[in-house]
């Protein structure tokens, strides 16, 4: 799919298997942060964990259903963007995290917006949604800063752990702020 620089500091770039000990790495150091907002974190115990992840990732590329891609700032793995489509309504959902040391630098929402110009110029794609916890204001805010439209709140839309956890629902249409993407 792509490998690219998103700025002189940022750049996107698929993952392969041999990077399963880096990402592994990536979620161990920040396990507690993102276990609070993500269930399979407590499912990845080692590198061999990655392995069939990273399996999965790539079939889903290979069949044109999704990819999922790393975020390096300068040249250092900080988070992830997992983009999932649905072809027959020209939508893609859009899911991510970064490293509680790389918070607060505009690395995702940076990172979003060119990935959202992808999206809409060379996969046509209209509809792009995102979903986050309704407690997870950090989270929230980048598709608000991104100009993402919040259409409702989908009670108890993930049980996470012990508990359900109510998602708010974004989407950004593509001819909603053309012009700033």
């Amino acid at each position: 799919m792509f490998n690219f620089k998103v700025n002189d500091s940022i750049s996107l770039e698929l993952l392969q298997q041999h990077q399963s000990e880096e990402i592994f790495e990536l979620i161990d150091h920040n396990r507690e942060h993102l276990r609070e907002w993500l269930l399979w974190v407590d499912k990845r115990k080692s590198a061999d964990d990655m392995v069939p992840v990273i399996k999965y990732w790539l079939e889903n590329l290979a069949n044109n259903q999704g990819f999922d891609v790393a975020i390096r700032y300068n040249g250092i793995l900080v988070g992830m963007i997992g983009v999932q489509f649905d072809w027959g309504n020209r939508a893609a959902s859009i899911g991510y995290f970064i490293s509680k040391d790389s918070e607060g630098k505009g690395i995702i929402t940076i990172s979003l917006k060119r990935l959202i110009n992808e999206l809409f110029d060379r996969y046509s794609i209209n509809r792009i949604e995102i979903q986050c916890g309704a407690n997870n204001l950090k989270s929230q805010g980048i598709p608000e800063r991104l100009g993402f439209k919040k259409e409702g709140i989908k009670r108890a839309g993930q049980f996470l752990y012990d508990h359900y956890q109510d998602l708010i629902v974004y989407s950004l249409l593509k001819n909603e702020d053309a012009e700033k993407y």
